[in-house]
């Protein structure tokens, strides 16, 4: 049987990229990516998915809608027609109106910069969380997506781990606690693994498929 670390780097070498990445994000901490993130959120909250938000988002930056300005300045029915392109039809309608909505809070509560939202809160997990489930059609799970992906450029939130990542880790026969899984792969790789263990608890990625990776590597 193949050990813990080599599962980990088995798994990072079939799944590389963040949702994040996939969906054309280059995160930084900076405003413009922090907002990125916040709009991918956004649409990964709702039941449709993942590989339908992550192009419905693409569609979105593509159209221009990178800052909450110029979301915001997007008219209600161009937002709809961006995620219709992305085939987020389901819920196209509503997530139009909450992407306004999230981007004139960020305006005003955040001055449009959401590093000012990880500065307010510090290394207070909890209210970082309960700032980013302030915005419309963000709840628990949208919090865990965002803090899950902007630990790679928020130090100080690592290693975050939601229970969509240990449920992957416990697919693998990976230690269940985040403050293990960061000693697999290191704090640096820690995000793309927490990225790709979600992916396996979706069934996007093959447990088995990863396992026999890591035998086939040792």
């Amino acid at each position: 049987m193949p050990d813990d670390r080599n599962v980990a780097r088995a798994l990072l070498d079939r799944q590389s990229r963040t949702y994040a990445e996939e969906a054309g994000i280059t995160l930084a901490n900076r405003p413009g990516p922090l907002y990125q993130l916040l709009v991918l959120t956004t649409l990964l909250s709702t039941r449709i998915r993942a590989s339908v938000a992550v192009a419905a988002a693409r569609e979105l930056f593509a159209a221009g809608y990178r800052t909450p300005q110029t979301m915001e300045a997007a008219s209600w029915q161009d937002r709809v027609d961006a995620l219709g392109r992305g085939h987020y039809r389901r819920y196209d309608e509503r997530t139009a109106t909450m992407l306004g909505t999230g981007a004139r809070l960020c305006l005003d509560r955040w001055h449009g910069d959401l590093r000012r939202l990880h500065q307010e809160a510090g290394a207070d997990r909890a209210a970082l969380r309960r700032f980013l489930t302030e915005f419309p059609g963000i709840g628990p799970t949208g919090a865990d997506i965002f803090l899950r992906e902007a630990q790679s450029v928020w130090p100080d939130v690592r290693p975050y781990a939601d229970r969509r990542t240990l449920a992957g880790a416990k697919r693998l026969g990976l230690p269940a606690s985040p403050g293990d899984l960061v000693g697999l792969v290191g704090e640096a790789d820690f995000g793309r693994l927490a990225s790709a263990l979600v992916r396996v608890a979706l069934g996007e990625e093959s447990a088995g498929e990863v396992s026999r990776s890591a035998a086939t590597a040792r």
